[in-house]
């Protein structure tokens, strides 16, 4: 995933609290699900409030698509219950559920014109034809594919067919629509301007929605709240401005911001790093001041873009690294550095990607400084042990989510 700011964080809904109001529109409780002996999800609970958009990201095998496929009706979940407008839908049967499932691969029928594959749930359900055609023609509308109606779905370019797909879930005007890699499908120069679009269909739907995606700027840029999932657990729940700039947990500022993260440890004001490298807490932005930060075990994440500072030569508070590759990128350079361990090369060493205007040539030895705002400080998870400092630990390597 490239990176990104949180866009959506001025449209930002704020989610009802349980007890407080009308019922979440969706809400999980303990979900979880096995496949024999592997457990696919941890004990999930979740709730998703009318009108918002949820993004589910993660890596590949995370558990964010047997969760889309549980709300779905799809997958049984083996422990848990699921609850839809209050009511408990754990074991009702898909059709019943008021959810409509955009699949990644949209699974139009093929020998259907576009106005049946939008109307076949309705005709499944023996909507009256009247009333079924009043629907078909708002939702054609609403997707402006009005004149598209009779055409086959092979007769579409990749971002009408998505369209009609988007359509074919909301006539049967679902409390929750799922769609998963939304624009996965089509050409990059098409993602922009159909994220916009999505963008707008969804906040025209009075319907809550959750979206799993493998692209960063797509759950920044459609959803209100993120959920970031690894190994079948929710990491963390929250705004995008949250999720973005206060990281509950390492992984998540790796795999959402694409960002390097430091174990180290707090002492006095000075932040311990790999190699007894000290800087004080005043270097660094934190979530709120650097004294949210106390005492203890935290990790420090590098925004690799503007994070980053290299120098010819090193200065006080800065460390040595080689230049690992370089690889033009228009008017900048995208370097690969790594830092070395009392004046030593290891290839075992983790790496950091900077963007330069400067050609660096790989083998070059460089000065090496952290700096905010692309460096913050937050604390370690509750539930991790103090980390040695020391272990540097680089972006994830991130393939297509499943």
């Amino acid at each position: 995933m490239t990176s990104a700011s949180p866009s959506a964080a001025s449209r930002q809904r704020t989610p009802g609290e349980v007890g407080s109001g009308p019922p979440p529109t969706l809400r999980l409780d303990g979900v979880g699900h096995r496949y024999g002996a592997t457990t696919a999800l941890h004990d999930v609970n979740l709730s998703v409030e009318r009108g918002e958009v949820l993004a589910l990201v993660g890596p590949s095998g995370c558990g964010k698509s047997t969760l889309l496929r549980i709300v779905a009706g799809l997958v049984a979940p083996s422990s848990g219950t699921l609850m839809i407008n209050g009511a408990d839908a754990t074991k009702l049967r898909a059709e019943r559920r008021g959810v409509g499932y955009v699949p990644q691969s949209y699974a139009l029928f093929p020998h259907l014109s576009v106005r049946d594959n939008i109307g076949y749930g309705l005709a499944a359900r023996r909507v009256p034809r009247q009333l079924r055609d009043e629907r078909i023609d708002r939702v054609l509308e609403l997707t402006r594919m009005s004149s598209y109606g009779g055409r086959a779905p092979s007769d579409l370019s990749g971002g009408q067919r998505q369209r009609v797909a988007l359509a074919r879930a909301l006539v049967v005007e679902p409390s929750v629509l799922l769609l998963d890699e939304p624009l996965s499908a089509l050409d990059p120069q098409l993602r922009d301007g159909m994220r916009r679009e999505l963008r707008a269909l969804l906040a025209a739907a009075d319907c809550s929605t959750i979206i799993v995606t493998h692209d960063q700027s797509e759950a920044l840029g459609l959803a209100d709240r993120v959920a970031v999932m690894q190994d079948g657990r929710l990491i963390q729940t929250g705004t995008v401005h949250a999720v973005w700039n206060a990281p509950a947990h390492p992984f998540v500022a790796e795999f959402v911001a694409g960002a390097a993260t430091f174990s180290a440890v707090s002492e006095n004001g000075v932040i311990v790093l790999a190699d007894d490298w000290r800087l004080p807490a005043a270097h660094f932005s934190a979530p709120g001041d650097v004294a949210t930060v106390p005492d203890g075990p935290c990790f420090v994440v590098v925004r690799q873009i503007d994070g980053v500072v290299l120098r010819e030569h090193p200065d006080p508070g800065s460390r040595e690294a080689i230049v690992v590759d370089a690889e033009p990128r228009g008017s900048t350079w995208s370097l690969r550095v790594r830092l070395l361990v009392d004046g030593r090369d290891n290839p075992g060493q983790p790496e950091l990607t900077v963007s330069s205007a400067t050609a660096w040539l790989p083998g070059l030895r460089l000065g090496l400084s952290l700096r905010a705002p692309g460096t913050t400080i937050h604390p370690a998870p509750p539930l991790n042990a103090a980390p040695a400092p020391g272990a540097m630990r680089p972006p994830t390597r991130r393939g297509r989510p499943t």
